[in-house]
Formats: structure tokens, C-alpha cells, sequence
């Protein structure tokens, strides 16, 4: 008689590596997705879904934009394209697929960036009163997102980052700083001294690297593609990048 011994193919998971998951999974533990910049309507498309996953995998529960969800090409500082769509079409444009992020993280803090700004700097410019503007959660429609300059919690700072390099601000601070901006750079440092330890974390971003808004960078490097997580309560921060 034949004896046929079935395997367990299941993998065994370590002591330390339960434990990992059972600190991601505690209800009174902060997981933060932090999302980079997005610089709509030139986004690409499948970013959404895989913020969407790292949220789900990582037992997020609160959710940061890093700055510049939208990019305001029609309206830059900087030459624009002759073929590009115009003011108005662009903001629409922009409007609608912010909604799709919307519907899928209804409540999030979003930090302002550069390009988020820019109508802003333009009106300042123009020295028109900042009671004739809107808010930025009025003129793109997501009434539950909190709009800030710089969001601190859990002993981390959440910044856009106009100023260097996330490893450079958290040593000059001496503090944990995650912040997007750079979009060719994606990584985590921690420095440690004799009495401290912090961490810098640059996020990737989302944009696509093909369209007219990005020309000004296609003889450079190409972009970073991800988002970042900081689990347990600020302590554990992650980089992650898309496949492409």
C-alpha cells in the first residue's frame, strides 16, 4: 500500500514578524497612507489604485496628500504649452479626477504645495484681497479634505518640501520629516546621535511623466512612482514604490 503524505505549502510566520502584524492591526494604533504629489489632471491613472492597495495592506486609517494634487500648468510662472488645454478646461479637468480620490478617501489632511498655491501667489501679485478667493476645498469640490501649510503629529512632520531634501530638513530640525516635491527621489534616512534618533522620508509621486505639463523634465530623470506609509503611531516609516 501506497502512502501519500500531504504537505503544508502554508507559510509559518516568525514570532517577531506576528508581532509586526498585530501592531499594524491595533485599533489604537495610527497608520498613515501618505500620498504623493499628484499634480492633476496629469496623473497617472493607475496611481489611485495602487495608494488604494497600500492603504488596505498596511491597515492605514488616515490619509495625507504631500502636496500638489493639482498642477495649475495653464497658469505657471514658467513658459506653458502653446498646445495645452486652456484655464478653465485644465481646472474641470482637474476637478473631476480629484473626485475620484475623493470618493475613495472621503476625509484626508492635505498639505499645500507650490502648485497648489499658485492662483494664490497670482492674486497676491495682483494685490487682489484674499476675501475675494475661494478656498481650496471649495473651488475643488472636497469638503471633508483639511487643507494646511504643515501638519505635525506622533512626533512627525508632514511637509511639501520646497526647502531641500526630507534628510536635510529632519537633521536641520531635529525632527521626523516626511515631504514629497522632488519627484525624481523616493527613500528613508535615520540619523542617530547620542540622545536622538529621527528619520527623513521623500515620497514618490503619481504624475505622468508623458504628458505636456512634465516636458520642462523629459531630458532628466525619470519620476519616482510611489507613496509611503508611517505605522504605529509615527514610529515605522516605509517607502513604496509602483511597479511599472
Amino acid at each position: 500500500m501506497q502512502i501519500v503524505v500531504q504537505r503544508n505549502n502554508r507559510y509559518r510566520l516568525k514570532p517577531h514578524e506576528i508581532e509586526v502584524i498585530r501592531n499594524m492591526r491595533a485599533t489604537n494604533n495610527r497608520n498613515v497612507l501618505v500620498i504623493g504629489d499628484l499634480h492633476e489632471p496629469f496623473c497617472l491613472d493607475e496611481y489611485l489604485d495602487f495608494c488604494l492597495h497600500q492603504y488596505k495592506k498596511y491597515h492605514c486609517n488616515q490619509v495625507i496628500f504631500i502636496g500638489d494634487i493639482i498642477d495649475n500648468h495653464y497658469s505657471s510662472y514658467h513658459e506653458t504649452s502653446a498646445d495645452g488645454m486652456g484655464g478653465a478646461q485644465e481646472l474641470d479637468l482637474s476637478i473631476k479626477r480629484i473626485s475620484r480620490w475623493y470618493r475613495a478617501f472621503p476625509k484626508a489632511t492635505v498639505i499645500i504645495g507650490n502648485h497648489d498655491r499658485m492662483i494664490m501667489r497670482k492674486a497676491q501679485t495682483s494685490a487682489i484681497p484674499s476675501k475675494w478667493i475661494k478656498s481650496y476645498k471649495d473651488v475643488l469640490e472636497v469638503p471633508n479634505w483639511n487643507f494646511v501649510e504643515r501638519f505635525e503629529q506622533d512626533g512627525v512632520q508632514y511637509i511639501h518640501g520646497e526647502g531641500g531634501q526630507a534628510y536635510t530638513k529632519c537633521k536641520a530640525d531635529l525632527m521626523n520629516t516626511v515631504q514629497g516635491h522632488l519627484h525624481t527621489l523616493a527613500g528613508c534616512q535615520h540619523f542617530v546621535g547620542r540622545k536622538f534618533r529621527v528619520f527623513g522620508m521623500q515620497i514618490g509621486c503619481g504624475i505622468d511623466f508623458s504628458s505636456y505639463a512634465m516636458a520642462y523634465a523629459k531630458y532628466g530623470k525619470k519620476p519616482a512612482i510611489g507613496c509611503g506609509v508611517v505605522l504605529n503611531n509615527g514610529t515605522l516609516p516605509i517607502n513604496l514604490l509602483m511597479s511599472l
